[in-house]
């Protein structure tokens, strides 16, 4: 694995994953709704691992 590929590929999922959420926030109501709310909680949920990872 490339080295641009080992730094940016954690960011670029977590960045696809959050527009996934934004856009189907967007597009309507019911199961869009709890994929959304998903899609937009992973990026805490890495912030709060690594955070707690770092202090490990």
């Amino acid at each position: 694995m490339s080295p641009f590929r080992r730094v940016w590929a954690a960011p670029a999922a977590i960045a696809v994953v959050s527009l996934i959420g934004l856009v189907v926030a967007l597009l309507g109501d019911g199961l869009n709704d709890w994929i959304s709310w998903i899609g937009l909680a992973v990026p805490l949920v890495v912030i709060v691992w690594a955070r707690l990872k770092r202090r490990a």
